[in-house]
């Protein structure tokens, strides 16, 4: 009781005394500023000074993730484009095999190829730049011989001969797939001959294709005057060139036809093509070719047949002899005195690429060794660059993808069930090829001459075609690869219905192993994507789980997907591609169906990964940008790219794929899931109106 009353009258003596008048208490210190939290680190693989922060990813998510990038680059004086991609793993890929060149031409012994000497002969004539000077006596030689056609079967036999060492006048010749059944091989004729990049350039009557075929007749005569010829007699031969390369543009399919299979299928055997076009001696011809008993024939286009046949019959002798050799000359020039290769680039600088210097000899050298003996190279390139890892975290990743890709099935309402199981039979039984083949190629019967480096081209042209011609009768090969491991690319092949990545483009930014999970499935897991979503894109859907072009689709299903597609193509065809000229929409169908496919795959799959690995999933999150927004940008800076003008203007043309800008843009404004990533709001210029997304796969 006593302690209560105690404590109680301090409590009231306390108040008593806060009633008096009392001192004024100091003024409390300012407040100090909070340091800003330290931002977080940008994820590895992510390049933080290609970011344009200026821009609004929303609006224009190409130049947010690679503005800075464009605006900061010079594209390198002897190139047409320049890529943070593939151009710069090339450039890189190139130092790598000079080096093994350089060893192997002065005698060194590298290790991890059984045919060192081979390219080592064939690098080092190709740099003896002296020995080219020489070379003019020996091509006059062979050209006395290879273009003399007083008669029909003169024609045939010459252009035959040249078809021996892979010069194609006229027409190709080569082996493929039988496209109805894809496990034997045989013989294909193609259109061809001619010397520009496709048929439209001597067609169109717009002014700028008009000065580029003048352009052309004029590099034509400068080439026919190096040869020795006068000026006006060089002026004659070149018209006469253009006449008939004119003729044969206009029996050719377009780039757009051609990407139709059906349109490409003609099994007429060699009898059929008699009896399509028997005004060309064909027996004279295969006999030259060196397909003497060659009889199982596909041919692509029989009406452009009927033009060569046309032309072997109208056509004077004396136009026949200098279109035969600018066919010739114009498929050596690497080979030739200098003087030819300056005119060459000056004709393609101006016209085509706007390169402002021509490639340096070593450049040229390294990628004509790779285009002969690609495999041969590719060891040592291999032993060098390619790690287990990258080929270990790549199958990982395109099992994920190919999982993406079956729980993606279940969703397409569009898809009926009966063509969702053979689509489901497909994708499951896809082959994954990566980084370098499992059998490597023989170049046993490959002469290489240290002392002529026009004799090493004729015979590497010639054994690469002699090695397709002996395909023809016998089964397919699924062990081949189309493309040699150094090569900075990816496909896939219908016919094989499988998926291929050199271990060339298994580098930095497309995979690197100190990138997150993310960056690495926005970069390299959006190509394992795309070339998936190639299987069953418009033209690799006609191909079924064998390879054989066969309509696997109910009449609903394949209506539904026309309509899909469609809603694509017109997408595309609203973009522009540089000045005047847009987007071919139908052309890069494919390709931007296999982009929107395998964004969104890669992307689900990237979820599935992160969901089951705890320690990715914890080290994705440690930095700047969600998971989903390192994705995006993985996959944007793989594509920062700058194109001279010319070039633009011909890959616009010619090139099945869109530009780099719309490869990033394009897929995105359909994908919920980048606008999700950036909280982008509807209305904004990356975010596609609901009833207009396009969405196949």
């Amino acid at each position: 009781m006593r302690k209560a009353l105690f404590a109680a009258c301090c409590l009231v003596v306390t108040a008593c005394k806060t009633a008096e008048p009392a001192p004024t208490p100091p003024a409390p210190p300012p407040p100090q500023e909070q340091p800003a939290p330290e931002p977080k680190p940008l994820p590895p693989g992510l390049d933080g000074s290609a970011i344009n922060q200026q821009a609004n990813p929303c609006d224009d998510f190409y130049e947010y993730a690679c503005g800075n990038w464009v605006k900061n680059t010079e594209i390198p004086a002897d190139r047409p484009r320049w890529s943070r991609g593939f151009d710069a793993i090339a450039a890189r890929n190139e130092e790598v095999l000079r080096e093994v060149l350089e060893a192997a031409s002065t005698g060194k012994v590298v290790e991890g190829t059984p045919y060192a000497q081979k390219v080592g002969d064939y690098y080092g004539a190709c740099m003896d730049e002296a020995q080219l000077d020489a070379s003019l006596p020996a091509l006059k030689a062979e050209l006395a011989k290879l273009t003399v056609a007083k008669n029909a079967k003169e024609l045939a036999r010459v252009v035959g001969t040249m078809h021996a060492r892979s010069v194609f006048p006229l027409f190709r010749l080569g082996s493929n797939n039988d496209f109805k059944d894809a496990s034997q091989m045989i013989g294909e004729v193609d259109q061809g001959g001619l010397g520009l990049p496709d048929r439209d350039y001597y067609l169109k009557e717009d002014e700028k294709s008009k000065s580029l075929r003048t352009a052309y007749q004029e590099h034509l005569k400068n080439i026919f005057v190096l040869l020795g010829e006068t000026p006006e007699q060089a002026a004659k031969s070149a018209a006469s060139v253009v006449e008939v390369e004119t003729a044969l543009a206009k029996a050719s399919l377009t780039r757009v036809e051609r990407r139709e299979p059906k349109n490409l299928y003609h099994r007429l055997e060699r009898k059929g093509l008699k009896a399509e076009a028997p005004g060309f001696q064909w027996d004279v011809y295969f006999t030259a070719a060196g397909a003497k008993d060659l009889q199982a024939l596909n041919v692509t286009h029989p009406p452009f047949f009927k033009e060569v046949e046309r032309l072997a019959k109208s056509t004077k002798p004396e136009t026949w002899k200098p279109y035969l050799t600018w066919q010739y000359v114009g498929s050596v020039i690497p080979t030739l005195p200098k003087s030819f290769q300056e005119e060459r680039f000056r004709f393609t600088s101006e016209n085509l690429t706007g390169a402002k210097a021509d490639v340096t000899r070593w450049k040229k050298c390294v990628r004509f060794t790779n285009g002969a003996l690609g495999e041969a190279l590719a060891q040592p390139f291999i032993a060098k660059t390619f790690g287990v890892e990258g080929k270990t975290t790549t199958q990982q990743m395109v099992v994920e993808i190919e999982k993406a890709f079956e729980r993606n099935l279940d969703t397409l309402a569009w898809m009926d069930a009966p063509t969702r199981e053979q689509a489901l039979v497909k994708a499951r039984k896809i082959v994954n090829k990566i980084g370098y083949p499992d059998k490597w190629r023989n170049y046993d019967a490959l002469r290489v001459e240290r002392g002529s480096f026009l004799g090493s081209w004729v015979n590497a042209a010639a054994f690469e075609q002699a090695r397709q011609l002996a395909k023809i009768g016998k089964p397919v090969d699924k062990d081949e690869w189309l493309m040699s491991p150094p090569t900075v690319n990816a496909y896939y092949n219908p016919p094989f219905n499988e998926i291929v990545f050199p271990a060339g483009i298994l580098q930095p930014p497309f995979f690197n192993r100190e990138a997150t999970a993310a960056v690495n499935f926005g970069a390299m897991g959006m190509v394992v994507g795309h070339e998936i979503t190639h299987g069953f894109d418009d033209e690799g859907r006609q191909y079924d789980a064998e390879g054989n072009l066969r309509d696997w689709w109910t009449p609903e299903s394949d209506t539904a997907f026309r309509g899909r597609v469609a809603c694509v193509k017109e997408q595309y065809d609203g973009y522009t591609a540089i000045d005047e000229l847009k987007v071919n929409g139908a052309l890069t169908l494919g390709e931007n169906v296999a982009d929107l496919g395998g964004l969104k795959l890669a992307h689900s799959a990237m979820e599935a990964w992160l969901a089951k690995d705890a320690e990715a999933a914890k080290q994705v999150g440690g930095y700047r940008y969600s998971p989903s927004q390192q994705f995006f940008l993985g996959y944007a800076q793989s594509w920062c790219s700058k194109y001279r003008d010319p070039f633009a203007r011909q890959m616009a043309v010619t090139d099945p794929h869109s530009p780099p800008y719309w490869r990033v843009n394009g897929p995105v404004v359909n994908l919920p899931e980048f606008q999700k990533a950036f909280q982008c709001q509807e209305g904004a210029k990356m975010v596609r109106p609901t009833a207009q997304r396009c969405e196949v796969w």
